[in-house]
């Protein structure tokens, strides 16, 4: 590295970290860093002289101090920088203005008119072709809006970026070309490919919009389905309330049968066999009608053409089917899906043949709740009565 290019890069690093704006989130030392690497990587692919390698690196040095004092006319800002920097380092005039050409080669859409601009304008770009494209893109994306020069929507972004590539953009020089160009068409495919798919997704949820705003079947389905559930939760809940019945009347019965029953046998025990035949009694009705509650109707399991055709069986209901064959099933269920009404008209009676198990569950229960707590009432009274007046210490007076 010659003294010259040493001291411009000091003097454009101090420019950039001390006196940029935070919100330049591309346009940054960062970004100038990769453009004199580019610049340097095509310099080592092509050969020109020495001064003139030494012109370009000063260049992508200086291309983008301008941005310090503002974002209108930064290229011709640079220019400026970059002279009296170099005034004062008493560089070559020639040389100054051949670097102020330069950086005023940068400025967008400018065709360059020779080798070197051709080069300054590839390096300036060489991220379009590079891995870190996608984050480069998104700081410029953001640093734009905070700077209130324009605020993209992703949407938006990409197609700009997707022109960008196709349009205003190209490599001029063959080394660039070889080496950059596939991975600019790697990122511009990627840019593409998200494009289609975020069509196809708009075009599957307009689709669904569509759907489900002119079929008002959604809705009915919604219907059957919700109110469906519903039953099938009360008749969980029914069976739970008989099981609880089962098992507190079980465990009943086995204390009276362990405890109460054996002492019966005892001649000053007999006023306790009244009570515990009632409490008994109660318990073993009790249980009885939650048996009853969740006893199972047994239907005969088959159906006849004649009736899928007139469309009087329910194929939803396993009990209408079970002693079928499968192949007069499997007919039966296409005739099924065939007509639309058939299919609403098997629902309708699987709800309603549902709702009239669960009244039947439902009045079986609320009586064996009431009989299970009237028994253990009249029970405690029994038991209550028959020691004050027919206890121990009655029989003994």
């Amino acid at each position: 590295m010659s003294e010259i290019v040493q001291k411009a890069e000091e003097f454009v690093t101090d420019i950039l970290l001390n006196k940029l704006d935070k919100e330049f989130l591309y346009h940054n030392l960062k970004h100038t860093q990769r453009v004199v690497k580019s610049t340097k990587e095509l310099l080592a692919e092509i050969d020109l002289p020495e001064n003139e390698k030494e012109r370009l690196e000063l260049a992508a040095w200086f291309h983008d101090t301008g941005y310090s004092l503002g974002t209108e006319n930064h290229e011709k800002e640079s220019s400026i920088i970059a002279k009296e920097f170099l005034q004062k380092e008493n560089y070559s005039q020639t040389d100054i203005s051949n670097i102020e050409r330069l950086i005023l080669a940068t400025k967008m859409g400018y065709e360059p008119e020779s080798l070197d601009e051709e080069i300054i304008r590839d390096a300036d770009a060489s991220h379009f072709a590079q891995k870190s494209y996608w984050e480069t893109t998104g700081f410029l994306r953001e640093e734009l809006k905070l700077l209130g020069i324009a605020d993209y929507s992703a949407k938006e972004w990409r197609e700009k970026n997707i022109k960008m590539f196709r349009v205003h953009h190209r490599y001029y020089t063959d080394y660039a070309k070889e080496n950059w160009e596939p991975g600019k068409q790697k990122n511009l495919k990627k840019l593409v490919k998200e494009r289609k798919a975020e069509k196809e997704i708009a075009k599957k949820e307009e689709l669904k919009a569509k759907y489900k705003s002119e079929s008002p079947d959604r809705g009915i389905q919604t219907l059957f389905r919700v109110t469906l559930k519903n039953h099938l939760t009360l008749s969980d809940i029914a069976d739970t309330k008989a099981n609880i019945l089962l098992s507190v009347n079980a465990i009943i019965i086995s204390v009276a049968l362990s405890n109460l029953i054996p002492k019966l046998d005892n001649p000053s025990n007999t006023y306790l066999i009244y009570p515990t035949v009632i409490f008994i009694t109660f318990s073993v009705v009790s249980m009885a009608m939650a048996v009853w509650a969740t006893r199972p109707n047994v239907t005969s399991g088959t159906f006849t053409k004649a009736d899928v055709n007139n469309r009087k069986v329910n194929l939803l209901f396993f009990g209408n089917f079970h002693k079928m064959s499968l192949g007069d099933y499997e007919w039966a269920i296409q005739e099924l899906v065939k007509d639309k009404d058939y299919i609403y008209s098997s629902l309708t009676k699987d709800l309603y043949f549902l709702g009239l198990v669960l009244n039947r569950k439902y009045k079986i229960l609320r009586w064996t709740y009431t009989i299970f707590i009237i028994g253990i009432v009249i029970s405690v009274i029994a038991f209550g009565i028959s020691f004050k007046y027919f206890g121990p210490e009655r029989i003994l007076t």
